[in-house]
């Protein structure tokens, strides 16, 4: 029989099949866009608050601290309060919310480096020893074997590119919902200090009140004895003193239940944290403690909770393409190289062995609509997380906004509150002058102090609900985060944040349109 030509000899055909998954591996399913459009506001309609003559113009006033603890406790000591620097510190040690949120970057750094390593080849070593009848030797034989197994998946269509693209912005995600719950944390802490502080405030005026009273329910029991004041008028007096200590022990209850709230939040000692705020003087409400960007897409892009939302987006649209590339073939590669030693009575010796393959093509036929499935799934997915980022960059506008309202509003009253709460308080002395002399009822006396009473709780509210307005607006500014900033176990490194639309299989595409910038890993 004649051999055939040495053209038609496949010798290039294995090499070939080889090579083919190389050329391929560039190829990808396209994604969904993971920049969904979001329409934002040109400028706030409310106020800005004036920026802080404290804040050097090289700063960016914009940033109430840039996403450190060092920076957190800069801003608040521009409130002058050393004490809420300290709790803010203590809080955020004692914090379960910032410690779980820790784990959960520890989790998705495992989950991204387990799915990019799915994208390289694998190596097993593999060693086995044997004794035991041979019958090519007819004898009693020892064996040993060493291999070393190699395994690659090229991914030709995608599919773990885009896990490791998904598992990559979850990871992010989670790093920024640490920069969130460290927000959270200090607003809250801020806000229990705040309350506190305003109800102590409320005790003081309770207890002057209360002893105003019990005084002039003294003296018109003396005056009603002597007979010159009707009983009925005394017991308007008798009345009144006990409303006022029913008032005080009712604030007292407040104000010790305030202490327990901010004992559980920061795990400092009862007894220690109350001679801290014996101790600590209570600094005026500035008024101004930081001021915002005047464009809205430059406040959103600090917070965090925008970020994960971003980042939430970026991952369901890789989770979609990986999907899709689960309904395509799949190639995978093997080989092997390794070491057989024999021992037998009439043989001994070793050798080395080798394989190259197999290469095995998996191709999808009939799966009852399984893989279909999932990928309307992950589409599903993918638009409720766009529809959940839109809605949380709306919700953030409307905070900030209520924010700059509450702000700008309590700046306006608080002139009137003071002016109020000082004639009043002069109005009920002269009264208590001319009922003292006997020109005033015990009624009109009594109504006078109501209305003193009640302009001072005015007031002192009106300190709190200011301080919680710059707790608010801190709060919905992101706390000042930035997407640079380093989450436990970053050991300082930037946060990236990376799309599917940088990766290497897909075309570029623009950055998210409210968040922050991309970058490259």
């Amino acid at each position: 029989m004649t051999p055939l030509p040495s053209r038609f000899l496949p010798r290039r055909a294995p090499w070939a099949a080889l090579l083919l998954p190389l050329a391929l591996a560039g190829c990808a399913l396209p994604r969904p866009p993971a920049t969904p459009d979001v329409a934002l506001p040109t400028a706030w309609q409310a106020p800005r608050p004036p920026a802080p003559a404290a804040v050097a113009p090289a700063t960016d006033p914009s940033l109430p601290h840039g996403g450190s603890a060092d920076g957190m406790a800069r801003w608040w000591e521009r409130a002058g309060d050393p004490l809420l620097v300290e709790l803010v510190g203590a809080a955020q040690a004692a914090s379960p919310t910032l410690a779980q949120a820790a784990s959960r970057i520890g989790q998705a750094r495992a989950s991204r480096v387990a799915a990019g390593a799915a994208l390289g080849p694998t190596l097993d070593a593999v060693g086995n020893l044997s004794r035991g009848f041979q019958p090519q030797f007819l004898a009693v034989a020892t064996t040993a074997q060493g291999n070393l197994q190699a395994g690659w998946e090229p991914d030709v269509f995608g599919g773990n590119r885009a896990a490791r693209d998904a598992a990559q912005a979850r990871l992010e995600g989670a790093q920024a919902g640490w920069h969130d719950a460290r927000v959270s944390v200090a607003a809250e802490t801020a806000n229990q200090l705040t309350a506190l502080r305003a109800c102590r405030e409320q005790l003081v005026v309770a207890t002057d009140d209360a002893r105003s009273r019990r005084e002039s329910a003294r003296l018109s029991a003396l005056t009603t004895q002597a007979g010159f004041q009707a009983p009925a008028d005394d017991a308007l007096a008798r009345a009144s003193a006990a409303d006022a200590g029913n008032r005080l022990l009712q604030q007292q209850a407040q104000c010790d239940v305030a202490v327990k709230g901010l004992v559980a939040l920061t795990a400092i000692d009862e007894t220690v944290l109350r001679q801290k705020l014996d101790a600590a003087p209570v600094a005026p409400v500035p008024d101004a403690l930081f001021s915002i960007a005047e464009l809205p897409a430059q406040v959103l892009a600090q917070r965090p909770d925008i970020a994960i939302a971003a980042r939430d987006v970026v991952a369901a649209s890789a989770d979609v393409a990986n999907a899709e590339a689960q309904r395509y073939p799949r190639l995978t590669i093997g080989g092997a190289i390794g070491r057989f030693y024999v021992d037998a009575p009439q043989f001994s010796g070793s050798s080395t062995t080798w394989t190259a393959g197999p290469l095995q093509l998996s191709l999808p036929l009939f799966d009852g609509g399984r893989r279909a499935a999932n990928t309307a799934a992950a589409r599903a997915k993918y638009d409720e997380a766009v529809a959940l980022y839109r809605a949380r960059v709306r919700q953030a506008v409307r905070e900030v906004e209520e924010a700059l309202v509450n702000l700008r509003a309590t700046a306006d009253r608080a002139a009137d509150a003071e002016t109020a709460a000082a004639g009043y308080r002069a109005s009920f002395e002269g009264f208590q002058a001319r009922y003292d002399a006997g020109l005033a009822s015990q009624i009109q006396l009594e109504d006078a102090r109501r209305t003193a009473l009640a302009a001072e709780t005015t007031r002192v509210n009106l300190k709190r609900e200011r301080m919680a307005a710059w707790i608010a607006l801190y709060r919905a500014a992101g706390g000042g985060w930035e997407p640079s900033a380093a989450a436990p176990g970053d050991s300082g490194a930037t946060v990236a944040v990376l799309s599917p639309a940088e990766a290497p299989s897909a075309p570029a595409a623009p950055a998210p349109a409210v968040g922050p910038a991309p970058t490259s890993r």
